[in-house]
């Protein structure tokens, strides 16, 4: 092995738009722009799902978690990425990628485990209707919730420990949008074996057993949907489910293509651009897609305008 000479960086060089100087105006404008709607928008869902009486259920409360999970997910890539591209040299110090890798991570885990929540939540709602009040109750929901967020902070203080335990030997351009583990990995001159096999291990219980659970409780869902016998019926159970399911499949989709390739293949193009879709364009989408044709959203916010 050679030798090395292993120190740690004062900062890291983001190279995410080292490409893209001639459109850093246009990349702000949109950036900004997308982090004004998705902070406006998800904050809308929280204070329309606290205000509404008839919106304050199990189903809403998670989603109010998921849209304060959006707002924390946004905040902590787009400022430091509408900063960078306001500066000649797109530089972010070491702490400062530390301190961003961590929390950004965390809400990651959170929102894998969030996700299968939601879906137990349906799978309930759906499937055994007459127990729902019984199994989601209120204590319950409260602490489902906090066992994500203790579980999405855990797994990323694991993951933050090691990596930032590697060496970084002079080489601090980090080929990425903003301080993710995989990019990091690549640019160690340290042996990352150890890395590896914890975003294999300690995913197969933060994202891989919730998407098992997600999968398996749409299975009962579809099979118990099937079952009934009017088409308006089966058309409403579907309506409760489609949001989620499409949230499941942008989320699970990029996160999987993110973390579990192999690192060697991080410098192609959609390598670096996949990551933005579960950062940056699902908190954005969320709001929409859980929204657009929810009719209990639209009546509580006539309602609430009425009362203006």
């Amino acid at each position: 092995m050679k030798a090395h000479n292993q120190t740690e960086p004062l900062e890291f060089i983001i190279l995410g738009f080292k490409d893209l100087q001639e459109v850093h105006f246009l990349l702000f404008s949109g950036f900004l722009v997308i982090y004004l709607f998705t902070v406006l928008w998800n904050t809308f869902i929280i204070i329309i799902a606290t205000l509404d009486q008839q919106l304050r259920t199990p189903m809403y409360f998670f989603l109010g978690n998921l849209s304060f999970l959006d707002i924390c997910y946004t905040t902590t890539t787009i400022p430091q990425m509408l900063d960078l591209l306001l500066k000649e040299k797109s530089s972010i110090s070491y702490i400062g990628c530390l301190l961003q890798l961590y929390f950004f991570f965390s809400f990651v885990g959170t929102e894998c485990l969030l996700l299968a929540v939601m879906a137990f939540d349906r799978y309930i709602a759906i499937c055994n209707p007459l127990q729902y009040s019984l199994v989601i109750r209120r204590n319950i929901c409260l602490q489902l919730v906090t066992t994500c967020w203790a579980g999405g902070f855990l797994n990323s203080a694991v993951h933050t420990y090691f990596a930032f335990r590697l060496p970084f030997c002079g080489d601090n351009r980090l080929d990425a949008f903003y301080c993710d583990i995989p990019p990091l990995l690549k640019l160690s001159c340290g042996d990352i074996t150890l890395n590896q096999k914890l975003l294999l291990t300690i995913g197969l219980f933060i994202a891989w057993t919730p998407l098992f659970c997600i999968l398996l409780s749409y299975a009962y869902i579809i099979s118990t949907v099937l079952k009934i016998r009017s088409t308006e019926g089966r058309q409403k159970a579907f309506s409760t489910c489609s949001s989620h399911i499409t949230v499941v499949l942008l989320y699970y989709g990029s996160c999987i293509f993110t973390y579990l390739r192999p690192i060697s293949s991080l410098s192609s193009v959609n390598a670096k651009l996949i990551p933005l879709m579960y950062s940056i364009l699902t908190p954005l989408l969320n709001p929409v897609i859980y929204t657009l044709r929810n009719k209990d959203v639209k009546k509580a916010l006539r309602t609430i305008m009425a009362k203006m």
